[in-house]
């Protein structure tokens, strides 16, 4: 057992391909993305904007149900749209956008640790990285927290080594221009942290280490044009089509959020402290070892340790900031915290092996081995504790959801019943939308409401009173309703009947009016015109 454990972890720190490499990260974050249904609700709510976005052919405008939705920029939606059609619609394929970003941040991770440090470190820091749990579900889980990590990863290491290289005198044009394309994917990813944090923890590295003199030469006017350039057309075609988007997007999201009090995930300030250290055992027992005295002063790796360390904290110490925090936040502090745990544990073992013997003891064999064994628990345990995913309704019931066939839930929005229906159209949402509630609620009224605000006529269209929705119901003459919502419904809702119940699971309902049934209703005989 002890020869297997150092046998292993001789192969991850010795492999010379960087091709290889980049083909084993590719496989070992793909290969397990598709076997799990969508999260609800954060997976089934983009993979289901991108899907809207597919069958409508609208590409500037990404909507939930039919509605401008301006949480986020489109570069997911980009991704994801372009990975169903050509890949199909499957969760896999929804799933393209933090894959590709998961590799992205690997690789930044080891191309900048090979240059400045070594290939054996760079190894190893990937390899850390790769199998911690934390990172690996990021990597296959379908929200915009992993594809900004890999913006705001890939930005760092591309400025750092542009610094680097121009304090040497060496090429730093193309490392540079690297950086500000990157940055400016960062907010097409997700906003204005696409470039604050990279850019605030580029400054604050460059002051700690007192390279002053080179700031200005960051900022040549061609790459700033260049930014520009990448970054500004599309949200002024979203100002120029829907005025006062600026300002929901910019000052509402990005300021007003982050200060407020009255969003869902209230967390203590030490909140990610206690979830970086559990969501990445058992690598994270060795991260003390990184700041010890000796780490922290041991000039030749000083740069970049301490650039890892205030990357690190950087991005750690922001989230902790506001009082709401989602555990995704911090998916770009990984890729330093992966390099201090591999820089330790080399370091550890140089004091008893010759560097150019290295041979690692039993106890990192073990870690790996662990770590990736959790890896591959951790998706089907979650999988399982998934209970509201659609997906589980089309296993029990066989459906034919046909194109004119029209989708109706009521109170709640199922975002993933569309991409699981192949649905082309939106759904109507029945509710109390005069509710005043609905503005100060962090669900997804509110977000139908507000998208709603972006487009009225639509908003009319599918945002339904209930009494609406009963006179829609006899008037609707093209296919079937699929009407969701919860079993008790039912009592408001006299005619879903138990004749047309199809499905009902973890108690939501899911029923079938087909054309003729609904002719026969009491209600729909005494509505005039009822086609």
């Amino acid at each position: 057992m002890k020869r297997f454990f150092v046998s292993l972890g001789e192969h991850v720190l010795n492999a010379n391909s960087i091709v290889v490499f980049i083909t084993l990260c590719a496989l070992w974050f793909g290969f397990s993305a598709g076997i799990r249904p969508l999260s609800f609700p954060d997976e089934g709510r983009y993979i289901g904007v991108a899907w809207e976005m597919l069958t409508s052919g609208n590409w500037r405008v990404p909507t939930l149900d039919g509605m401008p939705f301006f949480h986020k920029p489109p570069l997911f939606y980009w991704i994801t749209a372009l990975g169903l059609k050509l890949f199909g619609a499957n969760e896999w394929a929804g799933r393209l956008a933090p894959l590709l970003a998961g590799l992205t941040a690997a690789m930044a991770l080891h191309f900048f640790v090979r240059r400045h440090v070594n290939q054996q470190t760079a190894n190893l820091a990937v390899a850390v990285l790769a199998t911690l749990p934390f990172f690996y579900v990021g990597a296959q889980f379908s929200n915009l927290d992993m594809l900004v990590a890999g913006m705001i990863s890939a930005t760092i290491v591309s400025g750092a080594s542009a610094v680097l290289a121009l304090e040497k005198g060496q090429p730093h044009h193309a490392l540079l221009t690297a950086a500000y394309v990157f940055a400016a994917l960062g907010i097409l990813a997700k906003g204005l942290i696409g470039v604050v944090l990279p850019g605030a923890i580029l400054l604050a590295w460059i002051l700690v280490t007192k390279r002053y003199r080179l700031i200005l030469s960051l900022f040549p006017l061609t790459l700033l044009f260049l930014f520009a350039v990448l970054v500004a057309p599309w949200f002024g075609l979203m100002e120029n089509a829907h005025p006062g988007f600026l300002n929901y997007f910019f000052v509402y999201h990005h300021f007003q959020r982050f200060a407020e009090m009255g969003f869902n995930n209230q967390q203590a300030f030490w909140f990610y402290v206690p979830v970086l250290i559990l969501l990445t055992l058992p690598w994270s027992l060795w991260i003390w070892r990184a700041f010890t005295r000796i780490a922290l002063l041991e000039k030749e790796r000083f740069d970049v340790r301490i650039l890892m360390i205030i990357w690190l904290m950087g991005i750690v110490g922001f989230f902790s900031l506001p009082s709401s925090k989602l555990v995704g936040y911090i998916l770009p502090a990984l890729p330093p915290f992966a390099f201090l745990i591999a820089d330790a544990i080399l370091a550890c073992h140089a004091k008893t092996t010759p560097p150019t013997s290295f041979a690692p003891s039993p106890y990192f064999g073990a870690c790996l081995l662990v770590a990736v064994t959790l890896c591959f628990t951790v998706l089907p345990i979650a999988a399982q504790l998934d209970t509201v995913s659609f997906k589980k309704v089309l296993t029990s019931v066989a459906l034919k959801f046909e194109p004119e066939d029209q989708m109706v839930m009521i109170e709640e929005y199922q975002y993933d019943m569309p991409f699981y229906l192949r649905a082309a159209k939106p759904a109507w949402v029945v509710s109390h939308w005069n509710d005043p509630s609905i503005p100060i609620n962090d669900d997804s009224r509110k977000e139908l409401f507000d998208a709603g605000k972006f487009d009225p006529a639509m908003m009319q269209r599918v945002l339904l009173m209930p009494a609406d929705f009963r006179s829609q119901l006899c008037q609707y003459a093209e296919g079937a309703l699929w009407v969701w919502g919860k079993k008790e419904e039912q009592a408001n809702y006299p005619f879903l009947e138990p004749s047309t119940r199809l499905s009902s699971t973890e108690g939501k309902t899911l029923w079938r009016l087909d054309a003729p049934f609904r002719k026969q209703l009491t209600i729909c005989r005494e509505t005039p015109n009822n086609g």
